[in-house]
């Protein structure tokens, strides 16, 4: 019972709760738009998957950067240093999630024949995109907004408060 409750406190930080509701809301941005676009206005597949995957990279960097991470690049060159960190690996995780609805889509058909064709879809683009929610909270972290020496001291000072 104390390996859980230590696995659960070191997994339920404020950060990774932050992360999970922030990313609902990113989810659901992506998978709204790549419904619409493909239900609704009978756009191919991949390629309102793309624009869906496009609307939710540029929601969940504002979010994050103020709400999760607590971004601490303040001059132009830090953002933009930051931003593109960020979009560098959200677009590694955007070929990631192409890739794989495709794959589970086109090449091994999952879930058709058990669904309709559009909620067979629908499940593949859930699948897919919970695996980039994982990916993006660790590029996120340690790469896009990274915290160095000099931000980690202020992040302390401001603890001791």
């Amino acid at each position: 019972m104390e390996k859980l409750k230590s696995l659960v406190k070191k997994f339920c930080t404020k950060e990774v709760i932050s992360y999970v509701i922030f990313g609902v809301l990113t989810t659901l941005v992506n998978i709204s738009v790549t419904y619409i676009l493909k239900a609704v206005f009978n756009i191919e597949g991949n390629l309102a998957s793309t624009i869906g995957i496009i609307c939710s990279i540029i929601f969940a960097y504002f979010t994050n950067r103020k709400w999760v991470f607590f971004s601490y690049a303040h001059t132009l060159k830090e953002k933009l240093a930051e931003f593109c960190r960020f979009i560098l690996a959200r677009a590694f995780t955007m070929v990631v999630e192409i890739v794989g609805v495709f794959l589970l889509n086109d090449v091994i058909h999952s879930f058709y024949g058990l669904f309709s064709d559009n909620s067979a879809y629908l499940i593949n683009k859930v699948i897919m995109t919970v695996i980039v929610i994982i990916l993006n909270f660790f590029f996120s972290k340690f790469f896009a907004f990274k915290k160095n020496n000099k931000n980690t001291e202020i992040e302390n000072k401001e603890v001791e408060k």
